[in-house]
């Protein structure tokens, strides 16, 4: 409550889109690491995840501060408009997903699928190589998209402290449910978790945009709130037209 009461509007949509979408990218990288972790050895597993997340941390090192010198109405378009790239992309695959158009995430799967990957491979002499590799792979990957959200949100707001806070409590906390439950990822809500960061990165991106083109808007930082609303209700309304619309036969990719 206290830290609610301390944070703007809009600290707190940063604060959950933040959350929800390192979240979301870490649960997938996640499960690699534990495939690979069980099946080729925790050593090289742990090992490739902790450069991945070296890499990581000096990107944002790197190109953090960069941003934050960036004038503020040009960063604020440039990054509204990247993020409307990736919330349309994000909420279109929800959409799709939860109106049964296009195949839910499986965390179990992707864990198999790394597996057979892996043993495919056999007890070769470079093991221990291929395994940090995938381990780096699956962490730094996943995790460039965690960066790029922490940058564009964070920079933008002018809030990049806080934006990386989140991002690290999500890391933790996604770490600490691994070691309690294992593999059984597939419980997790992710595309309900997915849609919401759609809906969030989307009504910044409008938000910002405006207000980089010199728009003010009604409400100041609430009217955050109400774009929310809005794409929230947008989607809503998209998935239950396309479930009363769709057409017989299985999901598509």
């Amino acid at each position: 409550m206290m830290l609610a009461v301390g944070l703007h509007s809009s600290d707190l949509v940063l604060v959950v889109a933040v959350f929800l979408a390192c979240s979301v990218e870490m649960v997938e990288a996640l499960t690699i690491v534990l495939a690979v972790g069980t099946t080729r050895g925790w050593r090289s597993a742990f090992e490739g995840t902790a450069v991945a997340l070296i890499c990581l941390g000096a990107l944002v090192g790197i190109f953090g501060p960069t941003l934050v010198r960036v004038p503020l109405d040009w960063l604020r378009v440039f990054v509204g408009g990247v993020l409307l790239v990736f919330g349309a992309q994000w909420l279109r695959k929800s959409i799709l997903r939860a109106s049964g158009l296009k195949a839910q995430h499986d965390e179990d799967e992707i864990f198999a699928e790394t597996v057979a990957e892996l043993d495919e491979i056999g007890n070769r002499a470079d093991r221990d190589r291929l395994a940090f590799v995938m381990a780096f792979k699956g962490v730094f990957l996943e995790g460039v998209e965690v960066v790029v959200t922490v940058l564009t949100l964070g920079a933008s707001s002018h809030r990049m402290g806080l934006a990386a806070l989140s991002a690290t409590v999500a890391l933790f906390l996604v770490g600490v449910a691994g070691v309690l439950v294992g593999r059984q990822l597939s419980e997790v809500p992710e595309n309900a978790m997915k849609m919401v960061v759609g809906v969030m990165l989307l009504s910044y991106g409008t938000f910002w945009s405006g207000e980089g083109l010199g728009i003010r808007w009604l409400g100041a930082d609430a009217m955050l709130f109400g774009f929310v609303a809005l794409y929230g209700a947008f989607a809503f309304g998209a998935v239950k037209t396309l479930q009363r619309n769709t057409y017989e036969g299985g999901p598509v990719r």
